[in-house]
């Protein structure tokens, strides 16, 4: 039975619970993705969200809320200066949480933890979007057609 457990407890006391999970928000915010263990990753989805939705709205108290979290005075600005600007029009969902296989050593599942808006491979947005490589099933590609336009006319102009 599961009452009364509303998070993984990760096999440590509460005060080291608090303190890892803290220093891992702080090396997100700071790096804006780190690898971790997939259970680590999952409780640190639910410590930080709360704080980059926090961090949107700029104000003392939550300057204050925040830094009883984090603990570090240079990752509640960086939150507060960068970050809530980057996420200020997305309604939720901040971090990604990517697998990656199993350790090495012990086995245990891993995965990256990331930014959502700090990836410019999965961001369309970002200034360096993938271009799309969609291709017609007609044949000929649109450069070819521009090619053979562009020739038709300047051939017509130097008839005339």
């Amino acid at each position: 039975m599961r009452h009364g457990k509303k998070h993984n407890h990760l096999g440590r006391k509460t005060a080291h619970r608090k303190a890892m999970l803290a220093n891992m928000a702080c090396s997100l915010i700071e790096h804006k993705r780190i690898n971790t263990t997939v259970a680590k990753a999952k409780a640190l989805r639910v410590f930080v969200e709360p704080l980059i939705t926090k961090s949107k709205a700029d104000t003392t108290h939550n300057r204050r809320t925040v830094f009883s979290y984090l603990r570090d005075k240079y990752a509640v600005t960086e939150l507060f200066r960068e970050i809530s600007v980057k996420v200020a029009d997305r309604p939720g969902g901040y971090i990604r949480i990517i697998k990656l296989g199993n350790r090495q050593g012990d086995n245990a599942p891993m995965a990256m933890v990331e930014l959502v808006d700090y990836n410019e491979l999965y961001n369309p947005k970002g200034e360096k979007a993938k271009k799309s490589t969609r291709r017609s099933r007609r044949g000929g590609s649109k450069k070819a057609e521009t090619a053979q336009v562009e020739a038709t006319s300047t051939e017509e102009k130097s008839e005339e």
